[in-house]
């Protein structure tokens, strides 16, 4: 289960990441939508579906592949 969790997880930051920088989406609705990855994130390591390592392994490659996702998630 924690397999296809982290790859739900990561093609979602994928797919975040493309509207980021793509469609022109104005930075408060990426944002949001960020935040509840986030949420969704830390449900997902409470219900021990994946390791924190493993969260935080997901989040870091998905923004070293895409910088725009940094600089949102620390906006919100």
């Amino acid at each position: 289960m924690g397999d296809r969790t982290a790859r739900v997880l990561s093609a979602r930051l994928e797919e975040l990441a493309a509207v980021a920088e793509r469609s022109g989406a104005a930075a408060h609705a990426i944002a949001r939508l960020l935040e509840a990855a986030s949420v969704a994130t830390m449900h997902a390591v409470a219900l021990e579906l994946i390791s924190d390592d493993a969260a935080r392994a997901i989040w870091r490659d998905v923004e070293e592949r895409h910088p725009v996702l940094t600089e949102l998630r620390d906006a919100a």
